[in-house]
């Protein structure tokens, strides 16, 4: 029976571990936000024709962007060790 709560517990660490990672990917977050008030958007006004443009990495508060870019190979990514916040 120890042996079997042990081999859960490196199971279920393995699946921490792997969810992380995915979160954690190589691309830089991406939202759609207006060029000219830096609001966020549906993702659809992104799509051809909308008004919105993909702004990449930086943090969103109140629906407004900052500390990113437009240009997405401005931006870091993630990877190991993802801190979460990007500058540009």
């Amino acid at each position: 029976m120890r042996r079997f709560r042990s081999t859960t517990v490196v199971l279920g660490g393995m699946g921490v571990l792997a969810a992380t990672l995915a979160a954690c990917g190589n691309e830089p977050d991406r939202r759609c936000v207006d060029p000219v008030t830096y609001k966020e958007l549906p993702k659809y006004q992104c799509k051809s024709g909308g008004s919105g443009q993909y702004y990449y990495g930086g943090t969103s508060r109140n629906g407004k962007v900052s500390g990113g870019s437009f240009d997405k190979s401005g931006v870091s990514r993630g990877g190991f060790g993802h801190g979460g916040s990007s500058g540009g």
